[in-house]
């Protein structure tokens, strides 16, 4: 496998709901990677994090990742992560949701997390893998998914599209 960041406009269409965005967007990316390598089998994912219906986005700064964890702090949001897989034949696509609830953040908290470098580039301006996940009371759903690739749903697609996932190398996916 090969990875190929695809450089596609992810602005938020006006009116467009979240669940229709990172399934707009997954496909998007993957299609440009298609045809890019119109001989390849394409996998593509889109992640965001979802509160009072809004997308957050990735923070352009301190102010802007504080503003989006004061949003999460104490309650409940929603994590969408979109899958396409895609070939010149055939495309697979679903959106997965997870509920993560957050415990209260201070303001401390957020500074000394935003120093860790760790919400850069990160949807929500969190990673549950790393240092955010001190922030996590509970999730309802899937872990993978809230790190960005659901791997259960990602699995089944590539055996759908007869490639093995028991061999060397797709554990660095």
């Amino acid at each position: 496998f090969q990875v190929c960041p695809q450089d596609i406009d992810e602005s938020v269409l006006a009116g467009e709901k979240p669940y229709d965005y990172v399934q707009r967007v997954a496909l998007e990316k993957a299609q440009a990677a298609l045809a890019a390598h119109p001989d390849g089998l394409v996998l593509a994912a889109d992640t965001s994090v979802i509160v009072d219906d809004k997308i957050l986005g990735k923070p352009q700064d301190s102010a802007d990742a504080a503003l989006m964890l004061a949003l999460l702090s104490n309650r409940k949001h929603t994590v969408l992560t979109a899958i396409t897989l895609v070939d010149s034949l055939r495309q697979r696509s679903s959106v997965v949701r997870t509920t993560v609830n957050f415990r209260a953040i201070s303001a401390r908290e957020m500074q000394r997390y935003w120093e860790t470098g760790e919400p850069v580039g990160k949807a929500g301006a969190y990673a549950i893998q790393g240092f955010g996940s001190a922030f996590v009371e509970s999730i309802e759903g899937s872990f993978s998914n809230v790190v960005g690739l659901p791997l259960f749903e990602t699995a089944q697609y590539l055996e759908e599209f007869n490639v093995a996932i028991w061999q060397q190398g797709l554990a660095d996916l």
